[in-house]
């Protein structure tokens, strides 16, 4: 029993003296690698191997370091971009020069049936028809065959390519027995950051289409772009220069 108290007499001896230490000393022990300074006096946070303070937590302003995977900032919106809406028009026609469009019946299946695949590429006119404006490529997945309505539904996934200016990406549903709306989903060139959407209607299938772009999120587009378009008709047809893709009828660096 001795021994006993007298070990307890040791331990109560041996925290008094910490306890009695860490109060009076100006420079706090440090404990398992954690400083009480940083906790208390600095409070600072590790997030992405960049330092913040709590002030910088609580409001927000969370960045991460050069060197890190992806930065996060509270602030960012989409609400910073143009809202304003610019329309652009452009025919896509087929003059059977491109092998377009390739038919690949993978449901094996006497009429066409969900999950042919039909690749397409066919050339741009400005909607005026005076100029080569470039190409669509892409690829339309059948859904669905419409038999009272003579024709088919797609889900279409494809880009309207434009030289120098740029790209833009769609996707959704085409319909061959009628108007339709597409997503624009992204761009590039003058386009990046573009979101809208997109009308197709249907003159001669396959061959003709007028498509009207309700365009958003992006600068102001050159004037080579826009203009008023030759109204949809199934005999408009593109200039004789643009189509024979003369230099002052295409725009610069036409995809082709």
């Amino acid at each position: 029993m001795a021994a006993i108290f007298q070990h307890r007499s040791v331990s109560l001896k041996v925290v008094c003296q910490v306890k009695s230490y860490i109060s009076s000393s100006s420079t706090p022990p440090s404990i398992v690698g954690f400083k009480f300074s940083d906790a208390f006096q600095h409070l600072k946070s590790r997030v992405f191997g960049h330092s913040i303070t709590a002030a910088e937590a609580k409001a927000g302003r969370i960045v991460a370091s050069p060197s890190s995977t992806f930065t996060t900032k509270a602030t960012d919106s989409f609400s910073d971009r143009p809202s304003a809406v610019q329309e652009m028009h452009v025919y896509e026609i087929n003059e059977l020069d491109r092998g377009s469009p390739a038919y690949l019946p993978l449901s094996q299946k006497p009429i066409n049936s969900l999950g042919d695949l039909v690749p397409f590429s066919n050339k741009l006119y400005h909607g005026n028809l005076k100029k080569r404006a470039g190409i669509t490529a892409g690829i339309c997945v059948l859904i669905k065959h419409v038999p009272e309505k003579k024709g088919d539904r797609y889900e279409a996934i494809f880009s309207f390519y434009f030289g120098d200016y740029g790209h833009i990406s769609v996707q959704g549903e085409y319909l061959t027995y009628q108007d339709t709306y597409l997503a624009v989903t992204g761009g590039s060139g003058v386009f990046t950051g573009v979101y809208g959407k997109v009308k197709l209607q249907q003159l001669v299938f396959p061959f003709k289409l007028f498509y009207t772009f309700y365009l958003q999120g992006i600068g102001e587009l050159p004037a080579e772009l826009l203009g008023e378009p030759v109204p949809p008709n199934p005999d408009v047809e593109p200039s004789p220069a643009a189509k024979a893709a003369e230099p002052h009828a295409c725009i610069p660096n036409y995809h082709d």
